[in-house]
C-alpha cells in the first residue's frame, strides 16, 4: 500500500508550521515532507518528528531567495559557491538531525539570454559535488522536473530530461523526485511513465496532487486510486508526498485518504 507523506508547507496552513506536525499524525499520516526546515532549530523539529513517531521523508536544500522569486541555484555558474555552502552547511546538517535519507535540490530559472550548455555543465557539476558530499551521510540527491506553467523559466521540465542527467551524472544516489502533477501537465501519460522509469529504482520520491488546480487527488483529471494499485504493482515502496493545495480544511479534505489511512503505522 502507498505511505503517504503530508506536505506541512501546503497541508495544515490552518495552524503555525509546528503545530502541523500534530495535525498531521491526528490525520493518521506517518511520514511528512515540506519544502524548507532552515527558520525552525533542528532540534525542535526533530522533537516534533520524535513526540508524534513521524518519519522526515524529504526537505529541499536552500534555493536562494525564494521570498523574491528564486527557485534553486544548481544550474547558476555565478552562485556555485552559495549552493555548495547551503547545502554542505545547512542541508545535510538538518537532514541527519531529522534522520532524514533525502534532500531535493532546485535547479533553478533560467537567466534571460543565457546559454544553456553553461548551465547544464554547472548543474552537472553541482549534482556530481552535492551526490558526493551526501553519499557519506547516507543521503539522496534528488531532482526534480518542473512545470513551466507553475514556474515559468525553470530549467529541469521533463522525466526523461532528469534521468539523462542521472545517466551523465552516474552518482547512485541521485535520483528522480517524480511529481505526478508536474509530470501530467508537462508530458502526461502517467501510468506508462512509472512503467518505464519505477522499476529502474532511479526514483525516489513520488510527490501528488489533483491536476489542474492542484487541489486534493480525489479531484481533476487525474484517476488516484488506479495510480496508486499500479504503485504497488511496480512495487514502489517510498513515500508518496501530497504537495496540494486543500480546497477548505486539510483534515476535512481527507476523504480520499481514508482507504490507506489504516496502513500508514
Amino acid at each position: 500500500m502507498p505511505r503517504f507523506a503530508a506536505n506541512l508547507s501546503f497541508m495544515y496552513a490552518e495552524h503555525a508550521f509546528v503545530d502541523r506536525f500534530a495535525a498531521a499524525a491526528q490525520d493518521g499520516f506517518a511520514a511528512v515532507e515540506y519544502l524548507f526546515p532552515y527558520e525552525v532549530p533542528a532540534a525542535e523539529l526533530a522533537g516534533r518528528l520524535s513526540d508524534h513517531a513521524l518519519t522526515q521523508a524529504l526537505f529541499n536544500a536552500p534555493p536562494g531567495d525564494f521570498a523574491a522569486g528564486e527557485r534553486g541555484l544548481a544550474c547558476l555558474p555565478e552562485r556555485r559557491d552559495e549552493f555548495r555552502r547551503g547545502f554542505a552547511e545547512q542541508a545535510l546538517p538538518y537532514a541527519q538531525a531529522l534522520r532524514c535519507r533525502r534532500i531535493h535540490v532546485m535547479a533553478g530559472l533560467v537567466p534571460a539570454g543565457a546559454d544553456r550548455r553553461a548551465l547544464r555543465e554547472t548543474y552537472l557539476d553541482n549534482l556530481r559535488w552535492a551526490a558526493r558530499e551526501a553519499d557519506s551521510a547516507g543521503v539522496d540527491v534528488l531532482i526534480e522536473p518542473i512545470n513551466t506553467r507553475d514556474i515559468p523559466g525553470y530549467f529541469l521540465n521533463r522525466q526523461d530530461e532528469a534521468h539523462a542527467v542521472l545517466d551523465e551524472v552516474g552518482a547512485p544516489n541521485l535520483k528522480v523526485q517524480m511529481d505526478l502533477y508536474h509530470c501530467q501537465i508537462v508530458e502526461g501519460d502517467l501510468a506508462t511513465k512509472l512503467r518505464r522509469y519505477l522499476p529502474n529504482g532511479r526514483v525516489g520520491h513520488l510527490q501528488i496532487a489533483g491536476v489542474p488546480e492542484r487541489h486534493e487527488p480525489d479531484v481533476g483529471e487525474l484517476h488516484h486510486p488506479y495510480l496508486f494499485a499500479l504503485l504497488d504493482e511496480l512495487g514502489y515502496a517510498g513515500h508518496v508526498g501530497c504537495e496540494y493545495r486543500p480546497r477548505a480544511g486539510t483534515s476535512a479534505g481527507l476523504g480520499w485518504f481514508q482507504p490507506w489511512k489504516a496502513s500508514q503505522r
